[in-house]
């Protein structure tokens, strides 16, 4: 019957995820970060073993009074000291894994995010001077010093992804900088960790974390117009509020669709990127995600939706 229990009790274990996991560090601020919980947690478990022992004795030993020097030191040593020299000693192991914000070393790679409601604006910094805009996925390169630059258009967002290291706010007006090194290959998930509206826990993105070689194979294969325009796409206005470099480029309002079809989400990591989600989505987004900026389109005619869909979902 215990078996059966603990059976049990470890099935909702099946439905756990690493990628959203600071449990699980992937990156090298996430690993101290992981240091650190788990210092802090042996800290507590000592106190905590300490803290019963004293309980033990005082009601199962024995029972005779204590002299006034006793309970002088009990109070110096158990309220004083101990409190003082562990509390010291985690200040100090915390200090000891700040950044260092006087790096004068440059990145390997700059990335641009904007936060807004409810997405990422994501703008790749390139050596030749020049820039690559995408949208609500992320491609690093493993071992590489990433530095992001953080804005908002809008409200306060904050800018996570925990298993590659700690949070940092995306104000308007304001441009904040974390850098983080992945250390591990894999697909993660960022978030936003600052309430911003009633899609703040729909505003997510994929990280997806590569070998040096796949990086450079896909920023090449981004840095690529799409091939072929379309008619339907065209002619219901997608282009006066999305860029779709070498069909339509006016519109900057909403993400850069250019390669749309090679992300694995629709709406920053809302829905995966399916046709029948795609539809749904161009139909009616709001019903998906509330507040989102995006018109519906259920006013056009099946075939014309069929085809911006399967447009899009051709655009890799």
């Amino acid at each position: 019957m215990s078996i059966v229990a603990l059976a049990g009790a470890c099935l909702p274990l099946g439905a756990c995820s690493f990628e959203q996991s600071a449990l699980h560090p992937a990156g090298r601020d996430a690993e101290a970060l992981s240091g650190l919980t788990w210092f802090m947690f042996a800290g507590a478990v000592v106190v905590w073993a300490i803290i019963m022992g004293v309980v033990v004795y005082a009601v199962l030993g024995r029972r005779r009074p204590s002299s006034e020097r006793f309970a002088d030191y009990f109070v110096l040593v158990g309220g004083v000291a101990f409190p003082t020299v562990g509390l010291a000693i985690l200040l100090v192991y915390g200090l000891s894994l700040l950044p260092n914000w006087r790096s004068d070393e440059p990145p390997d790679l700059r990335v641009e995010v904007k936060a807004e409601q409810y997405w990422w604006r994501l703008s790749y910094q390139l050596p030749d001077g020049t820039s690559l805009e995408t949208a609500n996925q992320l491609h690093l390169p493993k071992d590489a010093t990433v530095e992001f630059v953080l804005s908002s258009t809008d409200v306060i967002h904050s800018f996570w992804i925990p298993a590659l290291g700690g949070k940092m706010d995306a104000i308007p007006g304001r441009r904040n900088v974390l850098r983080l090194t992945p250390t591990k290959t894999g697909t993660y998930r960022g978030v936003c960790a600052e309430f911003c509206g009633p899609s703040h826990s729909f505003m997510a993105f994929a990280v997806v974390v590569e070998e040096a070689e796949a990086f450079a194979a896909w920023l090449s294969a981004q840095r690529q117009p799409a091939r072929a325009g379309n008619a339907a796409f065209v002619a219901a206005g997608c282009g006066a509020c999305h860029t779709v470099r070498g069909v339509t480029e006016a519109g900057s309002v909403g993400p850069d669709l250019t390669h749309f079809g090679s992300r694995r989400s629709i709406g920053a990591d809302r829905l995966a990127n399916s046709r029948d989600n795609l539809l749904a989505w161009l139909r009616d987004p709001a019903h998906s995600k509330p507040g989102v900026g995006m018109p519906g389109y259920a006013f056009l005619p099946d075939a014309d939706l069929a085809e911006i869909a399967d447009y899009l979902l051709e655009l890799k």
